[in-house]
């Protein structure tokens, strides 16, 4: 009987770890590549008029899910953004400051269920890591706002190998 009790807390746990370890593995790095991570210095934008804006600022400025996923580090659901299906020329923007991201060339369907891309417009993006989820990830913020806007892996296609796996509540997209 004990042995019984074991079991089905062996498949109660297993259930209940199965959700996180299938975003642990969408979210993994992969064959990491030691590739060299588009960042710049952090005091690049250390005066900027973003930075100084307050928590309540933000919150008048975002909606609920911008002011989670920019100012809390927080995550969209997967498959729930327009952008992700988006295929037209143009640029990514950060949604909080507007500063450019992304070129729409450099996306591709990562099938993460979030906009990927294999490179950032220079001096966009600033990098830290991220130990949350029992591993260390690649995080990256915009350079200007400090605004969060996903992480970065080394399991993208050439020429980078790399995949910015975004949130797309983070990101404005305008065509050109």
């Amino acid at each position: 009987m004990t042995q019984m009790k074991l079991t089905d807390l062996s498949r109660r746990r297993l259930l209940t770890l199965a959700p996180v370890a299938l975003l642990a593995a969408a979210c993994s790095p992969g064959n990491s590549r030691n590739a060299a991570y588009a960042d710049i210095s952090e005091d690049a934008f250390a005066d900027s008029e973003w930075r100084q804006l307050t928590e309540s600022d933000w919150r008048e400025r975002l909606s609920k899910q911008a002011f989670y996923v920019l100012r809390e580090e927080g995550t969209e659901r997967a498959f729930t953004s327009p952008l992700n299906d988006e295929k037209r020329v143009g640029t990514y923007h950060c949604a909080g400051c507007d500063l450019p991201l992304f070129d729409s060339a450099t996306k591709y369907d990562s099938g993460t269920g979030w906009p990927s891309f294999y490179d950032v417009r220079p001096g966009a993006v600033n990098t830290k890591p991220d130990n949350k989820l029992w591993m260390t990830r690649t995080e990256y913020h915009c350079a200007r706002c400090g605004g969060h806007q996903g992480h970065v892996f080394g399991d993208g296609p050439e020429p980078t190998g790399l995949r910015y796996c975004n949130n797309g509540v983070a990101l404005t997209f305008r065509v050109t």
